[in-house]
């Protein structure tokens, strides 16, 4: 009923602070929390066709709207709003049904309520910059941006899934189409939905999914560069529009420092946000400080002092709503914070890593496929061992970190080698932390089906495709999504535009790692525009002391019915007698125990 709808809608007000409508006919009730950014009059949400048989509540942006809307208006549409990008997808629906989203050039979830059709349609954008939770029961069909909004409906069950904690386990976060509860789905990136109101029947359609397949033909490397460098130009253009002020979020990485460059062409007041720890060892803000320098941009630069700001982690993790195995989302999350005091939409660099091969795993294979030619299986074993006799550092990625998950990867074979690196626990810790066998093709069954569909069977097209099929969608980019809407802050990625990705997927990887130097092609393209400092720089995530951290935190004693508290108990002693580095797997712990519904 109305109350309900109310009290989902207020769960992810955050997500639009800025108004709140409804569509309510018979059975079928639909909210919209607004945050408004394009046509600020015009945009409405629920939004109508002109009969008023088709609307659509709708989160995100379309960039390429307005040939959008040239093209349905030369087909006979009439448009009510000036500028509006969500009108598109109405008009859209009536002229294209369940093929529009291949048109789209942006980042969305939306849902259509056709109703002389009596149908709802439901889709996500081709990588899941924007979220789409479900519930489908006998008599229940309930969705929302995020978990608590669906929680907050007195009929959605709040079971939790053990198969779906021991796959978090293994990966730091929940592969879609899993969450931490069983009634609840997420739709996965790139895929849309379809409800028949009459019978109830839901089906799922994919309708992209990142295809690496190289082009043997590229080999003009000079025309190649030019060509990426125009592709993200126009990426960025289309994604400074907005009717609210627009930043950038200035980390002094490669990725945003190409961004804010292509942004000043179009702008001549760009303003850039870097959040600066007093902590050294995970401190960049002097790369941000370069960049915006040679930029020319009005740079924000706000120190933050980590150890007074895990102060507030639980507090986030619960308002998010879902366990992060992530820590980053705590900077993320503030830097997100700061640029909103100035701004309502921020510009990014995600995925330029993922398209371009920018992570350390992919140094890691060469000498992976060595190891398992030379090193003999019954010799692994001993290796491992030595390895934990290793001091333990809490530096960020130190050598002994690395040498461990390497050879923890190295018990199985290439096509789990990087969630195995990436992971919290192995398969033998899951076991033991949940009291049960498990069949390691279930555990990690998603990344499976990724690796075998991708076409290509090159060892680095296929890592390529588990980060952009897998690890953006249901990590980095949830992430992102919700450290900048929990401030109301819009974050748009513009390497995920549409051509640049399809440019990045026929795209040779010798032009993606060339020797030691990954991004290699993105790096030439930007090579005169960028400061030597900025462009040859060695990649550093976003990270926080965690290992230093989680010694010094009183110890979380709740855990999931199921699981061996024993274990857990084990995990905490041995990392804070400083036996063990289990900072992932404890962060899983913390995440879950703050993350989870009451």
């Amino acid at each position: 009923d109305r109350q309900v709808l109310d009290r989902m809608c207020t769960a992810i007000m955050h997500r639009g602070p800025d108004g709140y409508g409804t569509h309510i006919d018979g059975t079928v009730h639909l909210g919209h929390r607004r945050l408004a950014v394009v046509d600020i009059v015009g945009g409405v949400q629920p939004m109508w066709n002109e009969t008023h048989s088709v609307c659509v509540v709708f989160n995100g942006e379309i960039f390429n709207h307005r040939d959008l809307r040239t093209e349905l208006i030369s087909r006979g549409h009439r448009f009510a709003s000036d500028h509006s990008d969500t009108e598109v997808l109405v008009h859209g629906w009536e002229e294209w049904g369940e093929a529009m989203p291949l048109r789209l050039n942006g980042q969305f979830a939306f849902a259509i309520h056709d109703i002389a059709a009596k149908k709802l349609f439901l889709a996500r954008d081709r990588f899941g910059e924007k979220p789409l939770f479900y519930c489908h029961q006998p008599r229940l069909f309930a969705f929302a941006s995020e978990i608590p909004g669906l929680l907050a409906h007195p009929s959605v069950p709040r079971e939790l899934d053990s198969l779906a904690l021991q796959k978090y386990f293994a990966h730091c976060y929940f592969p879609a189409p899993h969450t931490p509860y069983k009634a609840i789905r997420k739709l996965p990136a790139g895929c849309s939905m379809t409800l028949n109101e009459a019978t109830g029947e839901l089906s799922l359609q994919r309708y992209f999914r990142f295809d690496v397949e190289p082009d043997p033909g590229l080999t003009d490397e000079r025309a190649l560069a030019e060509e990426l460098r125009g592709l993200v130009d126009r990426s960025v253009k289309a994604r400074l529009e907005a009717d609210v002020p627009v930043g950038i979020l200035l980390s002094g990485g490669i990725d945003s420092s190409i961004v804010l460059q292509c942004a000043r062409a179009y702008a001549t007041d760009v303003k850039t946000f870097c959040i600066g720890f007093s902590e050294a060892s995970f401190d960049e803000s002097s790369y941000a400080r370069l960049m915006a320098k040679h930029a020319g941009s009005q740079h924000f630069e706000k120190l933050c002092d980590l150890e007074l700001a895990r102060n507030g982690l639980p507090e986030l993790l619960r308002r998010i709503g879902e366990p992060i195995g992530d820590p980053s989302i705590l900077p993320t999350h503030l830097v997100c914070q700061f640029a909103r005091q100035q701004v309502t939409v921020a510009l990014g660099g995600d995925g330029g890593d993922e398209l371009f091969a920018g992570y350390d795993p992919f140094d890691a294979l060469r000498a992976s496929k060595l190891y398992r030619a030379l090193v003999p299986g019954p010799l692994h074993p001993a290796l491992e061992a030595l390895a934990g006799l290793l001091p333990i550092s809490d530096r960020n990625m130190s050598l002994d970190f690395k040498i461990r998950r390497w050879l923890r990867g190295m018990r199985h074979d290439a096509s789990l080698w990087n969630p195995v690196w990436m992971g919290a626990l192995a398969l033998d810790e899951i076991e033991s932390l949940f009291r049960t066998q498990i069949d390691k093709e279930v555990l990690y069954s998603e990344v499976l089906t990724t690796w075998e569909a991708c076409r290509s069977r090159d060892l680095i097209d296929r890592t390529l495709s588990y980060f952009t099929n897998f690890y953006l969608p249901d990590e980095i980019l949830v992430k992102t999504d919700r450290a900048s809407m929990q401030p109301s802050l819009e974050l748009r990625a513009p390497f995920l535009d549409n051509h640049v990705a399809a440019f990045a997927a026929r795209l040779p990887h010798r032009f993606k790692i060339r020797g030691k130097s990954r991004k290699y092609l993105l790096k030439q393209a930007f090579r005169t525009s960028l400061p030597g400092d900025i462009l040859h720089r060695k990649k550093k995530g976003f990270g926080i002391p965690l290992s230093t951290w989680l010694r010094k935190m009183d110890r979380v004693t709740s855990a999931p019915s199921g699981t061996d508290t024993a274990v857990l108990e084990n995990l905490w002693r041995t990392h804070q007698s400083s036996q063990q580095d289990n900072r992932y797997a404890l962060w899983c712990h913390f995440s879950l125990a703050h993350g989870l519904a009451d």
